[in-house]
């Protein structure tokens, strides 16, 4: 979709050279940093897209993944 928006001058040139030292487009620049900026700001998304793949897939009983899932998050900084 396209939108017009206004963006102050320092940061459309930032996001200008962000985007030529990454080889994007300044769109893609523009719609990961909203992408981010959504996802930050509404968590329960991404807790609801985690929870439609489970539901999916469905969960397994996996005895060595609960482990090693607990010991990745204890060093994990919500």
């Amino acid at each position: 979709m396209k939108v017009a928006v206004s963006i102050p001058d320092p940061i459309f040139v930032d996001a200008d050279l962000l985007a030529k030292r990454l080889g994007l487009s300044r769109s893609e620049v523009y719609a990961r940093a909203l992408g981010e900026f959504v996802g930050h700001h509404l968590p329960d998304r991404v807790t609801k897209a985690v929870n439609d793949v489970i539901d999916a897939v469905g969960e397994a009983d996996d005895a060595f993944a609960a482990e090693a899932a607990r010991r990745a998050f204890r060093h994990t900084e919500w």
